[in-house]
C-alpha cells in the first residue's frame, strides 16, 4: 500500500479507556457506539473535542489533547441531545455548542411546534457558569472558534464565526473579564457585537490552521469562489475572487471543517456539492469537485489549478460496477499532492506543483490503490497530510511509504507509472542517500525498459531540482525539473480534459507567506513559465564553438573566465567530498568538460541575474556553483553506486586480460551517463572518458571499440593512450590495437603520446610530422622559375619517401603559379 497511516488518535483506544475508569462507559452499547460518541470537531491547536452519551442519557463533551494525551470534560447536559457543532476558545474559558433539540417528528407528537428545533449556546466553562443562548432557530447552525497566532499571548477578547444553513456566516465578539478566584465571565453578555461575514453562500471551508474562509456563492452565470482571510489583530478582508464553472444542483449550503457531524453529513451527502480547497506550502491552490456521475461505470472529478491557471477533468472507468459499494470520491491533501481516492476502485495522486504533464502524477488501481484502515468515503481531510474518518472516529497522519514506492517503481510497467513513481520519490519523499542508491541500482536494472524517457536525466535533473529550490524563493520557476519538454503518454482508463481558466483576483497588501507565494506562481504564469526555466540551447552551441577555437585564440579573457569557472566548481567540490573515491574520477584535467562547465556556470549565472535581481551577485554566484557542483557529484555517486554494485576495484587500467561480465555491465551504465549527459549538455566529472575509455578495450572486440570511436561514444584521452601504448605487449593483436588507436588520434593528442610507442609505424609518423613541419617553414620561400616533370623513384627509406613526395607537390603548386 502506497499511503501509509499512523493512527494519531483514536476513541476506542484514547477515549473509551478513560470514559471507562470514570464509569461512563457502560452506556456505551456496542449496537450504538457510532452514534453515542463521535469525534465534533478538530481545533487550530491540534485539540479533539467529542461527545458522548452518560448513564442516564445525559450527553456530555469532552476535549483531548494529542501532546499530552489527557482528556478533559468540558460540560454535561441533563438531556439526551444529538451535538451537531462544538468549538472551545484557545483559553478553553468559553464553549459554544449546536445541537437539535427535537426531531420533526418528536416536535410533532409533543406538540412543540413553537419550539425552535435547533439552539446554538455560548458557555462560560472557567468554571462553568452562565448560558447565553446565541440562536434559536429551525436552522442548523455550526460554530467555529477562532484561534490567534499560536505565540500570542492570552487575550480577553474571543470571536467566533456562525455559520447557519439559511447561506450567510457572522462573526460575533466576546469580551471575557476575570472575577475573583479566577473566574472568567462573559463582558455584557446582552450586548454581543456581530458582523456580517458572508452572505447567498451555497457552499463553505473553513481553514483552521491558517484562519481562512473558502466560500462559493452564485454570481451571474458562473459560481464564484472567494477567501476571506482573519488577522491576528482582529480584522478580516477579501482577499481572493475566483470565477469557477462548476454546476451546483443542489442548493443546499454545504460546509467543510466545521465540525464533523457524521449522521448530519451523511443526509446531506448523497447530492451535495463534493468539493474541497487545498493550499500547498510552496503556493499552490487548489479546487476538488467530484459530484455523483449517472453511468454507473465511470467516476468524474475535476481538479482547479488556480496558481496555474486551468483545470484538468479526469473520466475513470471503473473495473467493479456493483453500485452498492460507489460512493463519491475523497480527497486527501498532501501538499506536494492531492489525491482523489475512491476504496476499492483507484487512488489518483495528482501533483500540484507540476500539473502540466500527467506523468507526474501517480494513478493506481486494484490492490496498489487500498489504504488499510480507510475503506468508506466517511473521511475528510483536516490538516495537511491528515485524514479523519468521521465514523470510525480515527485520526491519521498520511505519508507514501517509501518502501511501497520504490517497490512500486521496481514493478511498475509503463513509462507513465515510472516516471510518476521516480519524481515522487526525489521531489516529495526528498533525496536520502538509501533512496539515491535505490533508485541508482533500478535505473541500472532498467536502462532498456524505459522508451519515452531517459532515467538518468530524469534523476539527475530532479535531484537537482530537489537540492538547490530550497535554498532561495521563486528558485523553482527557474530551474528544471524535468528532461521532458512534452508528454504523448496514456494513463489507461482514464481520460483527461484541460481547460484554461481565468486567473484569480488578489487584493492583500504586505502579506508574506502563502499569498505571497501564490501572487509569484500568479505572476509566473502570466510571464509564460516554460520560459523561465532554464535550458541548455545556447549552451551546446556556445560549447561547440569554443571547442573549436584555435590554441592561439584561447587566450582571450573571455576564455580564462570561463576556465576559472571550471577550476572554482572543483574546488567547491573538493570541499564536499573528503572520502576516498571509489572510482577513479576527479584525477585529471579535461580541458573540453572544463569549458562545458565554465560555460553552464556563466549562463545558468546570467539566467538567474535576470530573475532574481532582488537576490544579490554573491548569493546567486554561491547557487550556481552549488548547482554545478551537485551535478558532478550525482554523476560521481551514480559511478560509485554501480562500481559497489558490480563490486569493482578503484584500479580497473589494466590491459593484460579481458574485461568480466560485472565491468561490461558498469561500461553499459557509462555509455548510457554519456548518451544522457550529451542529449542535455551536461559536464561529467574529469576522468569520466578515461575510465570509459579504458572499460571499453577491456570489454569490447576491436572492430567494436573502433566503432565506437568512430561514433564518438568513445573519446581519445591522453592518460589512457598513454597508459595503453606503454603498458601493451609487442604482439600482433596489440600493435593491431595500438595502430588503430594512433591513426585515430587528433594531430595535437598525437604529438604528446606518439614517444611512449617504440615501433618501426610510429617512427613513420614521428619522421612524417617533423617533415612536414620543416616544409612549412619553408612554405614561406617564393619560387619563380619552372620545374620541370620528374619521377620519383622509390627507395626503402619511408621518410625519404614522403619527403620527396612533398617535395614534388610544393614543386607542383609553384608551377601552377
Amino acid at each position: 500500500m502506497l499511503l501509509r497511516l499512523v493512527a494519531e488518535f483514536d476513541l476506542q483506544r484514547d477515549v473509551v479507556p478513560w470514559l471507562a475508569a470514570r464509569g461512563w462507559a457502560a452506556a456505551l452499547d456496542t449496537s450504538e457506539k457510532s452514534s453515542a460518541l463521535y469525534v465534533v470537531n478538530v481545533e487550530r491547536n491540534g485539540k479533539i473535542i467529542y461527545t458522548w452519551k452518560g448513564n442516564q442519557r445525559n450527553t456530555h463533551i469532552g476535549l483531548y489533547d494529542r501532546q499530552t494525551k489527557q482528556n478533559e470534560h468540558l460540560y454535561m447536559f441533563e438531556r439526551d441531545l444529538h451535538i451537531i457543532s462544538c468549538s472551545v476558545n484557545s483559553e478553553r474559558t468559553l464553549l459554544a455548542v449546536s445541537f437539535r433539540q427535537y426531531t420533526e417528528e418528536e416536535r410533532v407528537s409533543r406538540l412543540l411546534q413553537s419550539v425552535s428545533k435547533y439552539l446554538t449556546l455560548l458557555i462560560e466553562i472557567h468554571p462553568i457558569n452562565n448560558v447565553r443562548v446565541l440562536k434559536a432557530v429551525d436552522s442548523c447552525v455550526r460554530v467555529q472558534f477562532l484561534y490567534p497566532d499560536e505565540g500570542k499571548r492570552t487575550s480577553t477578547e474571543s470571536r467566533l464565526l456562525l455559520a447557519s444553513e439559511d447561506k450567510y456566516i457572522e462573526q460575533f465578539d466576546i469580551h471575557v473579564v476575570e472575577e475573583e478566584e479566577h473566574k472568567v465571565v462573559i463582558q455584557n453578555p446582552g450586548q454581543l457585537p456581530r458582523a456580517r461575514v458572508a452572505d447567498d453562500l451555497i457552499w463553505a471551508q473553513w481553514d483552521m490552521m491558517e484562519q481562512r474562509l473558502f466560500y462559493i456563492v452564485p454570481k451571474e452565470s458562473r459560481n464564484t469562489l472567494k477567501c476571506i482571510q482573519f488577522y491576528p489583530d482582529e480584522n478580516f478582508n477579501s482577499v481572493l475572487e475566483s470565477h469557477l464553472d462548476i454546476s451546483v444542483h443542489d442548493t443546499r449550503l454545504k460546509l467543510v471543517n466545521f465540525g464533523y457531524d457524521y449522521c448530519q453529513d451523511q443526509e446531506v451527502a448523497p447530492k451535495s456539492l463534493n468539493l474541497q480547497v487545498f493550499t500547498s506550502k510552496a503556493g499552490g491552490l487548489c479546487v476538488c469537485c467530484s459530484l455523483v456521475s449517472d453511468i454507473p461505470d465511470e467516476i468524474t472529478y475535476s481538479i482547479y489549478f488556480l496558481h496555474k491557471g486551468y483545470n484538468k477533468t479526469f473520466t475513470v472507468s471503473l473495473e467493479r460496477t456493483e453500485t452498492h459499494q460507489l460512493k463519491e470520491v475523497a480527497f486527501l491533501n498532501l501538499d506536494y499532492y492531492v489525491a482523489a481516492y475512491l476504496p476499492g476502485q483507484f487512488l489518483h495522486l495528482l501533483n500540484i506543483q507540476h500539473p502540466d504533464l500527467l506523468c507526474y502524477s501517480l494513478f493506481l488501481a486494484g490492490e496498489n490503490a487500498r489504504i488499510d484502515r480507510l475503506c468508506n468515503c466517511s473521511i475528510q481531510s483536516p490538516l495537511v497530510s491528515t485524514v479523519l474518518d468521521c465514523s470510525a472516529g480515527s485520526i491519521y497522519a498520511v505519508s507514501i511509504s517509501d518502501n511501497a514506492l520504490l517497490q512500486f517503481l521496481w514493478n511498475s510497467k509503463q513509462d507513465s507509472e515510472r516516471l510518476a513513481a521516480l519524481h515522487c520519490a526525489l521531489l516529495y519523499v526528498g533525496s536520502t542517500a538509501d533512496l539515491e542508491m535505490q533508485i541508482i541500482w533500478w535505473i541500472s536494472e532498467n536502462l532498456s525498459t524505459c522508451h519515452t524517457f531517459d532515467p538518468i536525466q530524469e534523476f539527475i535533473i530532479a535531484s537537482l531540482y530537489c537540492r538547490m529550490c530550497p535554498e532561495t524563493h521563486n528558485l523553482d520557476k527557474l530551474l528544471p525539473y524535468t528532461s521532458l519538454l512534452d508528454w504523448t503518454g496514456v494513463i489507461p482508463e482514464v481520460t483527461c480534459a484541460t481547460d484554461i481558466i481565468p486567473l484569480p483576483i488578489l487584493d492583500f497588501q504586505n502579506s508574506k507567506g502563502f499569498w505571497d507565494k501564490f501572487n509569484s506562481n500568479l505572476e509566473s504564469v502570466k510571464y509564460a513559465e516554460p520560459h523561465l526555466h532554464y535550458h541548455n540551447n545556447v549552451l551546446r552551441r556556445e560549447w561547440l564553438n569554443l571547442s573549436e577555437e584555435k590554441e592561439e585564440r584561447r587566450t582571450t579573457a573571455y576564455l580564462r573566465n570561463i576556465i576559472e569557472n571550471a577550476k572554482k566548481v572543483l574546488a567547491h567540490l573538493d570541499t564536499w567530498d573528503c572520502e576516498e573515491r571509489l572510482t577513479p574520477l576527479f584525477q585529471e584535467e579535461d580541458y573540453q568538460q572544463q569549458l562545458l562547465m565554465g560555460l553552464m556556470v556563466a549562463q545558468l549565472k546570467e539566467h538567474l541575474m535576470r530573475h532574481l535581481q532582488y537576490v544579490g551577485k554573491k548569493k546567486i554566484d554561491q547557487i550556481v556553483l552549488d548547482y554545478v557542483a551537485n551535478l558532478l557529484n550525482l554523476i560521481h555517486r551514480m559511478m560509485k553506486e554501480v562500481w559497489r554494485r558490480y563490486q569493482l576495484h578503484s584500479c580497473i587500467f589494466c590491459f593484460d586480460k579481458r574485461g568480466s561480465a560485472a565491468e561490461f555491465a558498469v561500461f553499459h551504465v557509462m555509455s548510457r551517463i554519456l548518451e544522457a549527459s550529451n542529449g542535455m549538455c551536461l559536464p561529467l566529472p574529469p576522468g569520466f572518458h578515461t575510465l570509459h575509455l579504458g572499460l571499453g578495450v577491456r570489454c569490447l572486440p576491436l572492430h567494436t571499440l573502433l566503432h565506437y570511436i568512430d561514433n564518438g561514444v568513445l573519446h581519445l584521452t591522453e592518460t589512457c593512450v598513454r597508459k595503453l601504448l606503454r603498458d601493451l605487449d609487442h604482439t600482433e593483436k596489440n600493435e593491431k590495437l595500438k595502430f588503430s588507436i594512433v591513426t585515430r588520434l587528433p594531430e595535437a593528442l598525437g604529438q604528446k603520446v606518439h614517444q611512449f610507442w617504440n615501433h618501426p609505424v610510429n617512427a613513420n609518423f614521428i619522421a612524417q610530422k617533423y617533415v612536414k613541419l620543416l616544409l612549412e617553414k619553408l612554405g614561406n620561400r617564393q619560387y619563380s622559375r619552372p620545374v620541370p616533370e620528374r619521377h620519383s623513384v622509390p627507395v626503402e627509406f619511408l621518410p625519404l619517401n614522403y619527403l620527396t613526395s612533398m617535395l614534388a607537390e610544393i614543386e607542383n603548386q609553384e608551377t601552377l603559379l
